[in-house]
């Protein structure tokens, strides 16, 4: 069986590829299960700065959950299928979007269901003109459950997003960044050297800066004004002792102070 997640990993950007393109990257267990375990090792990997997250192929990101096996777990029951499927997808695009480093989605295809869920999930996005955009769940009589119901209406509004859930028509990568899901829509063919070159405008600065502006900005969604506000305060706090925060003081300072040269 080949690998269901490939990883690629140079200049401090490790690339996750979906591969499964023969069932357009479809997010069987088994792919799920090992993407989860990749984002744990580069996690704790100081050689890693940033995330790439593609699909393998020409066709797909990825066009959703795998239903065949989904089909096996909803006719197990209840318990079967919340745990295999439902809790199993929650906790994936949970542990993206509450990702300690950039995660940057590359849509070289469909992103449908569940992949759109991870597009959703992700910290930035990059699509490919050949992108094609869906939230079908409901073809198939039921609602999105990777958190398409909520992450969608926070990030596009919730009638627009009522919009694509109910339907379950496909959006181009145009109206996916009018909606707020996509950062930039590129030709096909400069999509991983775009997602590559936003990576390295983001790795440039430290590691714990980053983590706190991600870690702020996704509790924050959840939360009070005031709460959130204190949750930014306490990350700067933690970072008052650190070395990265005295170093890039020290430099901008020193910048600053440089003698203007004459003629």
């Amino acid at each position: 069986m080949p690998e269901p997640v490939l990883i690629d990993v140079a200049d401090g950007i490790a690339v996750l590829t979906l591969n499964r393109p023969d069932k357009l990257n479809a997010l069987s267990r088994a792919m799920i299960d090992r993407l989860l375990d990749l984002l744990d090792d580069i996690e704790s990997d100081s050689r890693c700065r940033a995330v790439i997250l593609t699909g393998a192929g020409t066709r797909a990101f990825s066009a959703g959950a795998d239903i065949p096996e989904f089909r096996e777990s909803v006719r197990a029951g209840i318990d079967c299928a919340v745990r295999d499927f439902v809790r199993r997808g929650q906790r994936m695009t949970a542990r993206i979007e509450a990702y300690r480093k950039p995660v940057i989605a590359a849509v070289n295809g469909f992103a449908f269901g569940g992949g759109c869920e991870i597009v959703e999930a992700a910290h930035l996005t990059v699509a490919s003109e050949d992108a094609l955009f869906a939230k079908p769940e409901i073809r198939l009589g039921m609602p999105p459950t990777f958190g398409g119901t909520q992450r969608l209406a926070r990030l596009a509004g919730r009638k627009r997003a009522l919009e694509l859930l109910l339907t379950g028509e496909t959006f181009s990568p145009q109206r996916a960044f009018e909606l707020g899901l996509v950062n930039r829509v590129v030709p096909h063919d400069e999509l991983m050297a775009t997602a590559r070159d936003l990576a390295g405008r983001i790795t440039v600065h430290t590691a714990s800066a980053a983590a706190a502006v991600l870690a702020a900005t996704t509790r924050g969604l959840n939360m009070s004004i005031a709460e959130g506000l204190q949750t930014e305060c306490d990350l700067f706090a933690g970072l008052v002792p650190t070395h990265d925060l005295s170093d890039r003081l020290d430099r901008w300072l020193a910048r600053k102070t440089k003698p203007v040269p004459t003629a």
